[in-house]
């Protein structure tokens, strides 16, 4: 009877010792036993550092002048990628399906396919300094989705394998491509500024010639045009049968509408009224940009997007 009572006491201390550090950390009592450091978005955090120690080598190589080969820069987007797409397969695991449910995970979507393509072009000795231009607009993003607030989990998930999944992944795909075509623009403009006040820069040069360049933007832009129009066929079969407000009440319906119709009129006017060069990169550059610092205050606004 006497260890009997001893044990109940000694349950009793306990129980009451881990309630009072439970309430001396803050903590909820339903707080889960094991914590780990190494969540998702740590490692997205880590992977983004890795993209700014890119970031840094970039700005020595365009110091350079781009004479040797990127296998450095090449290496550090291969680690980052690793540990972006741990971090996108934790958080999916979590969510048991694809991690677009806010606008944190669909800015790391998107942060994602621009270096998965850079790596596969890469593969490429003299295509390798897409990586330099492409990490600090990589880096950036990354930024952008660690700021507060972004990442607001829901009551539950609001993603399925269904249409709206397909429209979101081919959406964020598209934004991915015109990055790349920004990235390949920006190498343009580097090529043509070289030219005119460096030549000798320009001549030991290893980045790829000026017409290829063009090409690649050219396709990078079609590739992104066919999924944003692919992404934006399917908002008609979402919306059917549903009681929502018309397409025009939604600012993120409208924004999409114009970002396509900037595309569209890029790509008319490189391939019919031969519009190259130059202004074609520079299209390239803008557009990128104008889809970049208005894309978070769109989702803002709209009440029926969460990415």
């Amino acid at each position: 009877m006497a260890n009997t009572g001893a044990q109940s006491g000694s349950r009793e201390i306990t129980g009451e010792a881990t309630a009072a550090n439970l309430a001396c950390d803050g903590l909820p009592a339903d707080y889960p036993k094991e914590v780990t450091w190494l969540s998702d978005r740590r490692y997205f955090l880590l992977a983004v550092i890795v993209y700014g120690v890119s970031t840094i080598y970039s700005l020595f190589l365009w110091r350079k002048g781009f004479r040797v080969h990127d296998r450095a820069n090449y290496f550090l987007f291969f680690i980052g990628f690793g540990l972006q797409m741990k971090s996108m397969l934790m958080r999916g695991l979590t969510l048991h399906q694809c991690p677009l449910n806010n606008l944190y995970e669909a800015v790391a979507f998107v942060d994602a396919t621009i270096v998965g393509t850079c790596l596969v072009i890469g593969l490429w000795p003299r295509l390798r300094y897409v990586g330099a231009f492409a990490a600090p607009v990589v880096f950036a993003i990354g930024v952008f989705a660690l700021m507060p607030g972004l990442d607001t989990p829901g009551a539950k998930p609001q993603f399925n394998l269904d249409l709206v999944s397909l429209h979101a992944a081919l959406t964020l795909l598209s934004y991915g491509a015109f990055g790349l075509s920004s990235v390949a623009a920006a190498m343009y403009l580097t090529q043509e500024h070289d030219l005119k006040f460096h030549k000798l820069r320009a001549v030991f040069s290893l980045m790829p010639p000026m017409d290829r360049l063009e090409k690649i933007i050219n396709r990078t832009l079609w590739a992104g045009f066919i999924l944003l129009t692919t992404g934006l066929a399917f908002i008609p079969l979402l919306l059917k049968g549903r009681p929502e407000p018309r397409l025009t009440d939604d600012p993120k319906v409208i924004w999409s509408g114009l970002v396509w119709a900037l595309y569209l009129v890029l790509l008319i006017m490189h391939g019919r009224f031969h519009q190259s060069g130059r202004r074609f990169a520079w299209g390239a550059v803008g557009t990128f940009a104008f889809v970049l610092l208005t894309f978070w205050g769109i989702n803002l606004l709209s009440p029926a997007h969460r990415f």
